[in-house]
């Protein structure tokens, strides 16, 4: 049965219920994930000629050969089951996050009788501390180490009271940075106070902080202990310097995170603030361009399931810049997440709505950056289309293999293969075979004997060198090589699009052959364009790599083969002699005149040269 009649079979039995959706290709993998709060509804729009959608949807529905749906009793169920079925699949079409990754924490083990402060990247409801997400490593690094010069934290990874006594003190005790817990002159309370306080800092509670020290100093003064009291007033200082840094953006001391989606042109980014204790202390974005959705509350839903789901920390209240359908059902999710309320808000105005549009200013200046590149990643994307279009092929080819063979009159005969994703060079997935020179110049077979090394190759050893199968086959010349790449591709059972590329007189890209005959692409079309710069480049690189063995055999010498001969040795004897028939011919004596060259070596090149036989 074709995949159009598997799609409509199933579509007639699509339930009026919630559920997730599965888009597949035609090799049986998974490429969209989605949920519905009605499957017959949601599904069916994507394969509606009618419905608008854009040339990613386009390009993603072109490859879908069948399709599997999970009823839900609820739409919460179906969110979840969305989340992690996205996760264990990774979808091509779905929005993935940076790998699924775990941002970075501060955590004070203040469940410790002598707390730690340590980087880590997962909550756990362990009793210590945890203060973040921060954006970045090198952010959190920065932090804890100028909180461990603040507050003379220990800098090493001692653990007490085990390690107290065992070793002299380091470095940073000399340089004032720490107090040498590892002395035992630090007591326990003093130690936690040191922490109680560095927590409170992370808090964003430095007034708290500041007064303390202040009194602190105060008290060092009076007591005419000047150096403490001058280390004290230094410390106040980090701490108000450091302060700064963090903008206050709410007078609130509640956590937020703030996600603002600016879209335009096909690209899409969401920049991310994290706001703890009033203070914006960090800030991410991320590029969503990927995503073949073009409403913004549904992409933000989406992006926010796989941002929470690994488990990061869930602050009591996510300001979202667009309304998304499912609020409610989201703080539901949260709720479990979390053990308490979390409020999903979209703010029409107030302080809320102003810390929204900071961040939509930021996430469109993002957009901007990623225009130059993006938009050529588009103009790609339409140029396979374009393509698709113009041969009448069922699927927008997203992998395109290309193929020339190189030789001279037969000699050193190679061929290359290029690949093509999305319309752009895929360089890692290039190879290039070395052929039998038994060939000669026969172009068709050296093309029968590269595609089936090709594509035998993974089915005998499996090892994914060659990746996934192709969606279209263009061959560096006109019907000979097509049936030659056609033959191959029968013998093996692969179903595969093949057009040959052919060349006008002036040895530049003319159109695309077939059994139909020559097809004249418009050479002011991005089709054309791409064609071109496939036919160059699969040229080019074969065109290199016979040279690289054609210069290989020419400069290769019998010398080579002379033990105590190297590259100088061989350039000093060449030098002098100009021929290797001339140094066949010298005396050992001569031979000793070359440059380095030496008696010794003079004897063994001569008698080589001079052995029984030769």
């Amino acid at each position: 049965m074709a995949a159009s009649e598997v799609i409509d079979e199933k579509l007639k039995k699509l339930p009026e219920t919630p559920g997730v959706y599965l888009m597949k290709d035609k090799s049986g993998r998974i490429i969209y994930v989605g949920k519905a709060k009605v499957l017959k509804n949601r599904v069916r729009q994507y394969f509606h000629s009618s419905a608008g959608h854009s040339a990613k949807t386009r390009m993603m529905v072109s490859r879908v050969a069948d399709l599997d749906y999970v009823i839900c009793d609820s739409e919460m169920e179906a969110l979840v089951l969305e989340s992690n079925l996205i996760k264990e699949y990774k979808p091509k079409y779905n929005i993935l996050l940076k790998d699924d990754k775990h941002y970075p924490y501060i955590k004070l083990t203040m469940n410790e009788d002598y707390p730690r402060m340590l980087y880590v990247r997962r909550i756990e409801n362990d009793g210590a501390k945890y203060f973040g997400p921060y954006p970045t490593g090198y952010s959190v690094r920065e932090t804890m180490d100028l909180v461990k010069n603040i507050f003379k934290i220990a800098h090493c990874k001692k653990q007490f009271p085990r390690d107290i006594g065992k070793e002299r003190p380091c470095v940073y005790h000399s340089m004032g940075r720490c107090l040498a817990p590892c002395t035992g002159s630090v007591s326990k309370e003093d130690y936690r106070a040191l922490f109680k306080a560095a927590a409170a800092f992370l808090e964003g509670k430095d007034d708290e902080v500041i007064n303390a020290l202040t009194a602190e100093m105060r008290r060092a003064a009076g007591n005419l202990e000047f150096e403490m009291a001058a280390s004290l007033r230094d410390r106040i200082e980090s701490v108000k310097a450091l302060g700064e840094r963090q903008k206050v953006l709410t007078a609130s001391d509640a956590d937020i995170d703030v996600f603002a989606l600016a879209a335009e042109d096909g690209l899409a980014c969401v920049e991310a603030f994290y706001i703890r204790h009033g203070k914006l202390i960090g800030r991410d974005s991320f590029d969503l361009s990927n995503s073949i959705s073009d409403d913004a509350g549904e992409m933000l839903e989406s992006f926010v399931t796989q941002y929470y789901r690994g488990g990061l920390y869930v602050p009591k209240t996510v300001l979202l810049s667009h309304e998304v359908a499912d609020a409610d059902m989201l703080e539901r999710w949260f709720r479990q997440l979390r053990g308490k309320k979390t409020e999903v808000k979209t703010p029409m105005r107030g302080a809320n709505r102003q810390i929204v549009d900071m961040a939509l200013e930021n996430a469109g200046k993002n957009i901007m950056n990623m225009k130059t590149e993006k938009v050529k990643e588009r103009l790609k994307v339409n140029a396979v289309i374009e393509l698709a279009e113009a041969l009448k092929l069922e699927v927008i080819p997203d992998r395109i293999e290309s193929y020339d063979v190189s030789h001279i009159s037969g000699r050193d005969s190679v061929s290359s293969m290029v690949v093509f994703k999305n319309g752009r060079p895929s360089k890692k997935d290039y190879r290039r075979f070395k052929l039998d020179e038994a060939i000669g110049n026969n172009d068709a077979e050296s093309m029968r004997q590269t595609l089936t090394r090709r594509f035998t190759h993974e089915r005998r050893k499996g090892d994914g060198r060659f990746g996934e199968l192709p969606d279209l086959i263009l061959m560096d010349g006109g019907l000979g090589q097509v049936h030659a790449a056609r033959a191959v591709l029968e013998e093996l059972g692969l179903d595969i699009p093949v057009y040959g590329m052919v060349k006008n007189d002036k040895h530049r890209s003319r159109g695309i052959v077939g059994d139909e005959g020559e097809l004249t692409l418009p050479p002011s079309g991005s089709a054309f364009r791409l064609v071109a710069q496939i036919q160059e480049e699969v040229h080019r690189f074969a065109i290199e790599y016979h040279r690289k063995l054609r210069n290989k055999r020419l400069t290769e010498s019998e010398l080579d083969a002379v033990s105590g001969v190297g590259p100088a040795k061989k350039a000093a004897l060449l030098r002098r002699f100009k021929t290797v028939a001339a140094i066949k011919k010298a005396t050992p004596e001569e031979l000793a005149e070359a440059d380095g060259v030496g008696k010794a070596l003079a004897e063994t090149i001569y008698g080589y040269f001079h052995r029984e036989g030769q």
